[in-house]
């Protein structure tokens, strides 16, 4: 059944591609007739009559791991604050000002919903311990909308995922990072918060109208925050591509290429080389490996060591077989915390 499947899917594929050819004015042709195909097409259908359909669905999938096809794919969108295949609503706030923007993701990029000016906490930096009096650096999923809450913190607050895969692989500590409205009966003598980032109730109660906390994040930087170019994100999703293909090959050596070395630690604290081993036994079960991802979200992510990083999230399904049997599989949303290192995608954290 899979592989009739898989065959299905390269036939749509196929037939996707042969039907944006432009249409002729002109009556059909006969079969006999010879008709205006670009190259890339040609070389498509003679790799079809020759060799069979998997080795088209090879093919396609080998334009994945190209950039160019990337650059092609981004084109003239604006991919500043990231590209989102998943997330509708994003939130931007730099706390040197502080201020807290709204954007709706479009497909030519980014639609402005609202600017405000914010409160945020007194310390600089990233927030790096329960208690500091610092609001985080980095990229926050939001992860519920809190109402009924004591009316200091205003009508409502949208929580988020602070500390991240990130924040955990630093050992960093805290909790309760919300954006929240100013106090009901207008009395707020502080200037700063313990770390959340507080907005004018009206404006609050608009967002919530627009908003669905599920699909949306928070970009939360010191300073400007260094924006992403349309090259960093086809190097990523190239780079993203030529990760999973490695994966499902069992090419170990491949796979670990995009991990780096020298800075490299999950959330759990295990650094790159008990990594490399803990993959390797991994790897040697000779597993036959189904991996695809999809729904990517890519996003700057700013940091204090000035890399050019980003976090990479993706749906990802996961299927191993030993022996034809099931051995294990998984569906969940994965994240990749990544720089870019001479143009290629390094993977600092994972989750």
């Amino acid at each position: 059944m899979k592989k009739i499947l898989k065959l299905y899917a390269c036939c749509c594929a196929l037939w996707a591609i042969l039907a944006a050819q432009p249409l002729s004015s002109e009556s059909p042709k006969s079969p006999q007739s010879s008709e205006s195909l670009d190259e890339a097409t040609f070389e498509l259908v003679n790799l079809y009559q020759q060799k069979g359909i998997a080795s088209v669905q090879e093919k396609l999938e080998s334009y994945l791991l190209s950039v160019p096809y990337w650059l092609k794919v981004v084109g003239q969108r604006d991919v500043s604050y990231g590209y989102f295949q998943h997330t509708r609503y994003v939130f931007v706030s730099n706390k040197a000002l502080p201020d807290l923007r709204l954007f709706k993701v479009t497909k030519q990029g980014f639609e402005l919903l609202g600017d405000s000016s914010a409160l945020v906490a007194k310390g600089k930096g990233h927030k790096k311990l329960e208690g500091d009096l610092t609001t985080p650096i980095g990229v926050y999923d939001l992860t519920a909308r809190l109402s009924n809450l004591p009316p200091y913190y205003g009508p409502l607050a949208f929580a988020t995922d602070y500390p991240n895969t990130y924040d955990r692989s630093l050992k960093r500590t805290g909790s309760g990072i919300w954006i929240h409205g100013l106090p009901l009966d207008g009395n707020r003598e502080e200037l700063n918060t313990k770390g959340c980032i507080a907005i004018d109730n009206e404006i609050l109660k608009k967002y919530d109208g627009l908003v669905d906390y599920r699909d949306s994040i928070v970009i939360i930087s010191e300073g400007e925050l260094r924006t992403m170019s349309s090259t960093q994100a086809a190097q990523i999703l190239a780079g993203l591509y030529a990760w999973k293909e490695m994966w499902q090959k069992g090419n170990l050596a491949g796979y670990l290429k995009f991990y780096d070395q020298d800075n490299f630690i999950r959330q759990d604290g295990m650094r790159y080389k008990a990594f490399a081993e803990y993959k390797s036994r991994v790897f040697a079960k000779n597993e036959d490996k189904q991996i695809k991802i999809s729904a990517i979200d890519i996003v700057p992510f700013p940091n204090e060591e000035g890399r050019e990083m980003y976090r990479v999230n993706f749906q990802q399904d996961y299927q191993a077989s030993l022996n034809g049997k099931v051995s294990f599989s998984s569906s969940h949303r994965k994240d990749l915390y990544v720089w870019i290192n001479g143009g290629e995608m390094k993977i600092l954290s994972e989750k």
